[in-house]
């Protein structure tokens, strides 16, 4: 069975995703940070509740903080950073996105 941990975001994580991508969809139907929560993000908690272990360091040597990266269904790239608590759940504290597709 697969090992599932608790996964919260942090205000740190909020701030980063509004100043990257605003309230409210762009002139060119570029995403918000609404849409990406509700798009993109469920795939990125998934991949840090089960497969945390597997992630790549966020920085080399340093096993509790892990990133996901990937491409997304509305922004071309996004990073995701998390760090492993003392209770074993994980925190998402940073998100870096390239809209350019």
């Amino acid at each position: 069975m697969t090992r599932r941990r608790t996964v919260r975001t942090s205000p740190a994580f909020f701030e980063q995703l509004d100043l990257q991508l605003g309230d409210t969809r762009g002139p060119n139907g570029e995403p918000s940070a609404t849409d990406f929560l509700v798009f993109e993000l469920p795939a990125i908690v998934e991949a840090f509740a089960t497969r945390f272990d597997e992630l790549p360091e966020a920085v080399e040597g340093v096993p509790d903080a892990r990133m996901a990266i990937g491409t997304g269904k509305l922004v071309r790239a996004f990073a995701v950073y998390g760090l492993l608590m003392a209770d074993d759940s994980v925190e998402l504290i940073g998100v870096e996105i390239d809209l350019d597709r």
